[in-house]
């Protein structure tokens, strides 16, 4: 028996203009200069606090960047609409989980620096909600890369991290898996260079979703 938790934006779905395009919003409501879409993909994957935090050079979250949190959350689902933005899946990916949904011999679940309202909504989106067994956001854990949210996942599961792996684009995921004891598989088709990935501790890396199976036999 094997757990399988993914990561989401990135991941699961190419979410990164949605973020970019509220991101972008927020700063300007707070007369920032607009951040570059590589400045934000750069974050995704953190819980949005830090991330916001993170983008303004500062190592600890200050009061400005809780109320640039608070105000991204009242954008977000506005954005949405506007932009008529499903956050699609990458390529593959319904495949791939469609392959693996049936299964006896592995539990799948979520590992997210989304909010949970954030993950239900794409679950529901793609129907994905009746595979998703577990799942840990950025308000239920802290962030990636701390190891709490495949802990979590582990103990509500009862599964050992030894066979647990995570799958996510992001180094905050590698480093997650490591410092959680779980195999870390890095996709290439996310945010982070396949390098990053690897110098971050990236057992494999997949170059398109089906690659991921194999790691389950």
């Amino acid at each position: 028996m094997k757990l399988a938790l993914f990561d989401c934006d990135g991941t699961l779905v190419d979410s990164a203009g949605l973020i970019h395009e509220t991101m972008r919003r927020t700063f300007d409501k707070f007369g920032k200069q607009e951040p570059r879409f590589e400045d934000t993909k750069s974050i995704i994957g953190l819980s949005l606090d830090i991330a916001i935090a993170r983008m303004q050079g500062r190592p600890h979250i200050e009061q400005e960047d809780i109320e640039m949190t608070a105000h991204y959350k009242s954008l977000f689902s506005i954005v949405r609409q506007d932009l008529d933005y499903r956050e699609p899946l990458f390529p593959g990916i319904r495949e791939m989980i469609d392959a693996i949904s049936g299964r006896e011999d592995l539990l799948i679940g979520a590992v997210t620096g989304k909010s949970r309202r954030g993950l239900n909504l794409v679950m529901e989106t793609h129907g994905f909600d009746q595979y998703f067994i577990v799942a840990r956001t950025a308000d239920d854990c802290p962030s990636k890369p701390h190891p709490a949210m495949v802990t979590e996942c582990c103990d509500e599961t009862g599964m050992n991290a030894a066979d647990t792996i995570v799958i996510g684009d992001a180094v905050y995921d590698m480093q997650m898996a490591k410092a959680a004891g779980a195999k870390a598989i890095g996709v290439a088709w996310g945010y982070a260079s396949v390098d990053e990935l690897i110098a971050n501790g990236a057992d494999a890396i997949a170059y398109h979703p089906n690659e991921i199976l194999r790691h389950f036999s």
